[in-house]
């Protein structure tokens, strides 16, 4: 039986707990691989992908301020069954993106004890264990636990130490220049070569980067006026996520060479470099404790997110009675359990996956962003075709220019994400990958049975699941 919905966001923390969603210091290392092209990756993920899906979160998050987010939308435009489909395309990309989480974080503690330790597998695989199990027990004590751990969590982890790398790197680019990146406005530097596929590839790093702001609409039942307050924390987000994407990654690139970045420890080395420029050094430890809490800021938050929607589409029958339980706290505990594993196991396999630390960083953060990609079309689809199906919903805050704008939006968001979809198989020129086939088949494998598991699970589905199911 589902427990009435307890109001405990205001718009403070929804708009921090929606950042916590969608920003995050973790992409900045392979933001700032590009050099200048950044500017122009940034600015086509921007148009393409992230403003689509801003705009179409808002009208959909006030015209269905329910628990569930995708899953309720989708629902609403075609029926229980992709609404299932939606929800958990988005919760395994969370099993799987936070993978990527996991390792900057365990990176980052372990860069901070020592250079070499980032590279060690055991410290990595430990690290990720603990930090897995201990904020599900934490999540499993309610949304205003988890609501407080991302709201602490992202302002020091997240903007405290972003703030930081942007002032450091300015200042010391306005005092002694740069001689690192080359900052000239010519085309050859801004834009990439065209004609290696593998060089654009890097898109869908910038797409990662800009995505996860429709998630925090799994909450919109706990939220207070969520269609007042829904469109203003989007706003913020993207501001906010603009800023600290561009400008950090620029800050990034500026000081450190791009063949010494790391994609795992890439932040904390670089304050490693400055601390020891200016004698400091003994303060790495405090800042990479910072950086840390911020990543497992966000990291909690994912873990409390998509699976607010399973358990929403479970308790209308989608999923056994066991998947529908909550505790007194109104946490869907089996389902935490169960993620728990689902996320120690195949951050695991990830781990013992290629030849190097990035390569299994690279493919955790492909196969996360196919299925997302999957997920977002659905959302789009669903957009449109409620303007013409619920015309009778009101909503607070309503793309512009009629249906025409709607289809524009959408149009330019389904165009970005099955480009994205599809050039996610081909591995970006910055990594060395020797064996294409096992990468491309490791791939492939993991996306097929992420996208097999819900249409078998609604195939085998059965009267008694509902929970109003009576003999």
């Amino acid at each position: 039986m589902k427990k009435a919905p307890i109001k405990v966001m205001n718009l403070f923390t929804l708009m921090m707990v929606a950042s916590a969603f969608g920003i995050s210091i973790r992409n900045l290392p392979l933001i700032a691989t590009t050099g200048m092209q950044m500017f122009f990756f940034a600015t086509i993920a921007i148009i393409f992908f992230y403003i689509p899906i801003a705009l179409v979160s808002a009208e959909l998050a006030t015209a269905f301020p329910k628990m569930g987010g995708i899953a309720v939308w989708v629902t609403e435009a075609f029926g229980k069954k992709w609404g299932f489909v939606a929800i958990f395309l988005q919760w395994s990309y969370m099993n799987i993106g936070v993978i990527s989480m996991l390792f900057f974080i365990s990176g980052t503690i372990a860069s901070t004890i020592s250079e070499n330790l980032a590279n060690q597998k055991l410290f990595l695989l430990c690290s990720n264990l603990i930090i897995i199990w201990l904020f599900t027990y934490l999540n499993s004590k309610g949304l205003k636990v988890s609501t407080k751990i991302s709201m602490f969590f992202f302002i020091i982890g997240i903007f405290f130490p972003a703030i930081l790398l942007i002032t450091i790197s300015f200042t010391k680019f306005f005092l002694q220049g740069s001689n690192i990146l080359d900052i000239s406005f010519t085309f050859k530097n801004l834009l990439p070569d065209f004609n290696n596929l593998s060089t654009l590839i890097i898109l869908i790093g910038f797409m990662r980067a800009f995505g996860g702001i429709e998630a925090s609409a799994v909450h919109a039942n706990s939220v207070k006026k969520p269609k007042k307050n829904y469109p203003i924390a989007i706003l913020f987000v993207v501001f906010l996520c603009f800023s600290i994407n561009v400008f950090g990654g620029f800050s990034i690139a500026l000081i450190e060479k791009k063949e010494n970045i790391n994609l795992v420890a890439g932040i904390i080395n670089i304050f490693r470099y400055f601390l020891s420029q200016n004698n400091l050094l003994y303060l790495l430890p405090i800042i990479g404790t910072i950086v840390a809490i911020g990543q497992i800021g966000g990291f909690s938050t994912w873990l409390m997110g998509p699976i607010k929607g399973i358990l929403e589409i479970a308790q209308e029958g989608e999923l056994p009675k066991f998947f529908q339980k909550v505790n007194k706290k109104n946490a869907p505990i089996n389902l935490m359990i169960i993620q728990a594993f689902i996320i120690s196991i195949t951050s695991s396999l990830f781990l013992l996956l290629g030849a190097n630390i990035n390569i299994a960083f690279w493919i955790a953060l492909v196969v996360a962003m196919m299925v997302y990609f999957s997920m977002y079309f659905l959302m789009f689809l669903s957009a449109i075709r409620l303007r013409y199906t619920r015309k009778d919903v009101k909503r607070s805050f309503k793309i512009p220019f009629k249906n025409i704008g709607m289809w524009i939006v959408c149009i330019l968001g389904m165009t970005s994400v099955t480009i994205g979809f599809l050039m996610a198989v081909f591995p970006p020129s910055q990594l060395e990958v020797t064996n294409y086939i096992k990468f491309l088949l490791t791939i492939l494998i993991f996306v097929l049975v992420i996208f097999a598991i819900p249409f078998i699970i609604h195939k085998l589905k059965k009267p008694s699941w509902n929970p109003n199911y009576k003999k």
